[in-house]
């Protein structure tokens, strides 16, 4: 869903379908950048991507899944710098597009939590790419991680200054936790946290591994 998956091939028909998908989760969080209150951006969030899920025909939903979220906690709303850091590159490899490359873009500090490498996607189109894998991984949450930043398909939460909004509560699933013909990039190591953070889009309803 709305992220860096790359899809599996797609007749014209369904193209056009992601394609209205994409717009439709631009406005969304055009519209959640606009609200001034955070727990009510994220009700919108919410309400939108599980409409989204279950009703869109560019949907990745297998029959009886449905989104599960946590409530609101501010507690994991951090508005942040991203500071330089040293990094190295790393490739994901896909079925589809070959080899998809990312470089480092610094890191977030996110208190009580730990940090998390941005990474810049280094190929057409480019982009901000921001995944997360907590303590809650393969329990509350997708054993693999979710993303909370993916700035080519339009999931930016905004930034206030030079600093980055970095909600935890709005971190998603990849495509691939509801569709197994989608492939998606995982955390890297250097996103890996063991802080517990299980907020957000939980496994989903009817989620079979």
């Amino acid at each position: 869903m709305d992220d860096i998956d790359e899809a599996p091939d797609l007749p014209s028909k369904n193209a056009l379908e992601t394609a209205s998908w994409r717009r439709e989760v631009h406005a969304l969080y055009a519209a959640v950048r606009a609200e001034q209150d955070p727990a009510t951006a994220h009700a919108l969030w919410v309400d939108t991507r599980s409409r989204l899920f279950l009703e869109h025909p560019a949907s990745p939903r297998r029959q009886g899944q449905s989104l599960r979220h946590a409530p609101y906690d501010p507690a994991f709303r951090f508005v942040v710098p991203i500071e330089p850091a040293e990094q190295e590159p790393w490739e994901f490899r896909s079925a589809t597009d070959g080899v998809v490359p990312f470089r480092g873009a610094g890191r977030v500090t996110l208190s009580g939590l730990g940090t998390l490498d941005v990474w810049w996607l280094d190929s057409y189109g480019g982009g901000l790419f921001l995944p997360v894998r907590d303590g809650s991984a393969g329990q509350e949450t997708y054993g693999a991680g979710r993303y909370l930043l993916d700035t080519v398909k339009g999931t930016d939460l905004g930034r206030e200054g030079d600093r980055w909004v970095v909600d935890l509560n709005f971190a998603y699933n990849p495509s691939c936790v509801y569709d197994y013909r989608w492939v998606c990039p995982l955390a890297p190591a250097a996103n890996r946290i063991e802080a517990r953070a299980a907020v957000g889009e939980l496994l989903p309803e009817g989620y079979d591994s």
